[in-house]
């Protein structure tokens, strides 16, 4: 299900990483810039964007662009996760775990930027393998799109929320 980024109050997006890159031609480099940038509202709709250009500030509005349909919906419980969970992009994986209120947000810049956008206050993360700043950005989203909420997996099975505790 898509969703229509002109329906939500989208925060200031934010900028994880530029990266500057070079051409080696006859007459000397050529340099290109990538950028990661994650948009959210922080009500539950985060979306990570990549964009490449010859200027930075190109590469960033192309990247932000690329967010903005690529927004998805995550369940935020009380600030934090409804369950912990662990994905895995390339060489990097990412363990998030559900944190008590006043815990604050654990984790590093790349992880960190992705999690505030999409809402959350109180969560615990653990960054392992690479650091590459983009798989560690895919793994975090790739676990995000694994979270259920109890209201979701009770419908799933047919059953209450209270029969699904119970």
């Amino acid at each position: 299900m898509a969703i229509n980024p002109a329906e939500l109050d989208l925060k200031e997006e934010t900028l994880i990483k530029i990266n500057r890159v070079a051409k080696v031609v006859t007459g000397g480099r050529r340099f290109r810039f990538n950028s990661i940038v994650t948009v959210g509202d922080g009500k539950g709709h985060v979306g990570v964007g990549f964009g490449k250009a010859k200027e930075v500030a190109s590469a960033i509005s192309k990247a932000k662009e690329n967010a903005k349909k690529n927004l998805r919906k995550v369940p935020v419980i009380n600030g934090t996760l409804p369950h912990a969970v662990q994905a895995k992009f390339g060489a990097s994986k990412v363990l998030l775990k559900p944190a008590s209120p006043g815990t604050g947000l654990i984790a590093g810049a790349a992880v960190r930027a992705v999690l505030e956008q999409a809402g959350y206050t109180d969560v615990l993360t653990k960054c392992t393998g690479s650091t590459n700043a983009i798989n560690v950005v895919r793994a975090t989203q790739k676990a995000l799109g694994m979270l259920r909420d109890a209201i979701e997996v009770a419908r799933r099975r047919g059953m209450t929320v209270k029969e699904l505790f119970g």
